[in-house]
């Protein structure tokens, strides 16, 4: 789950519209906003099999599917 994690922070961080003006901040969080909610569905359709090849298990697939679209 640290890579979900860190590629959040490196959006964050490349992100042109961190340090910018209002609108383009809310653009930025939504696009991030959007980017979670799809992943975690993603995620959520892996197969054991699929989850074992990438290091994830049950309970961290869990756990990160779990969460808020905000986290």
């Amino acid at each position: 789950m640290e890579r979900a994690l860190s590629s959040d922070l490196m959006f964050h961080q490349q992100n042109p519209a961190s340090g910018g003006s209002l609108p383009l901040r809310a653009i930025g969080t939504l696009l991030l906003w959007q980017r979670r909610i799809s992943s975690r569905r993603e995620l959520a359709k892996l197969d054991e099999r699929l989850l074992a090849d990438a290091g994830i298990s049950t309970y961290d697939r869990a756990i990160e599917v779990d969460k808020p679209f905000w986290r």
